[in-house]
């Protein structure tokens, strides 16, 4: 049974669900009954008007593999005891009103924001930062605590700076001396290669003439006073 995209409106009579006793697969909500039927594989009332809260008894569905009560009116917190549904493969609770932190653990670690999209009041992974305490609660944050955030950040970001502007003078001479030592070992090469080769004739013979001299000098007599 599919009751998606009708015009229900308020909360589902509980009347509904207590004739389904011989249904293995129904898709229903809202009424706390709902988690007696404990072979719901999917559960679909997306795109109503319900009202309301998510029931905490949904989390008695073992083996329900999908969850879908997007585009309603449900307002309240996301029951803590859903993230005790293991076998939930598909989860969305987006465009509804919605408010608090969103659970923890198991399936909840492994959905993506457009689950949640559309409710305002809902924050925690994977929607923002979460602000949530570890056992998924919200947490009160003061203004005084988002100050002393956002000074943080600032001192971060300032200390980041600092480091970049003390490393650029260090990064401009090691690059210069990369240069010069590239530079001086091309030109040894280069002279090496020239020897060796003989070539041009102007530069050897100026060579040979410079060794010459040397030599000369090195083999005068010196003078005995």
């Amino acid at each position: 049974m599919d009751l998606s995209s009708n015009v229900f409106t308020g909360n589902l009579p509980t009347s509904l669900f207590e004739n389904f006793q011989a249904m293995k697969i129904i898709d229903e909500n809202i009424p706390s009954i709902i988690g007696d039927h404990a072979a719901l594989r999917t559960l679909n009332v997306s795109h109503n008007h319900l009202e309301g809260r998510i029931p905490a008894s949904l989390h008695q569905l073992s083996v329900l593999e999908s969850l879908n009560l997007s585009f309603n009116k449900i307002g309240g917190g996301i029951p803590q005891q859903l993230a005790f549904l293991t076998s939930l493969e598909f989860l969305n609770l987006s465009h509804s009103h919605l408010i608090g932190c969103i659970p923890k653990g198991k399936q909840f670690d492994t959905l993506e924001k457009c689950s949640y999209q559309g409710n305002d009041g809902l924050h925690g992974f994977p929607l923002s930062k979460d602000r949530g305490g570890d056992d998924g609660i919200p947490q009160m944050i003061t203004p005084v605590e988002l100050d002393e955030e956002d000074e943080e950040d600032e001192e971060e970001e300032e200390a980041g700076e600092e480091e970049e502007e003390d490393d650029s003078p260090m990064i401009s001479w090691q690059v210069v001396l990369i240069g010069y030592c590239c530079g001086f070992i091309s030109v040894l090469s280069i002279i090496y290669i020239m020897l060796s080769t003989q070539t041009p004739a102007w530069f050897s013979r100026m060579v040979d003439e410079l060794e010459y001299k040397i030599i000369t000098r090195m083999q005068k007599p010196k003078k005995r006073y």
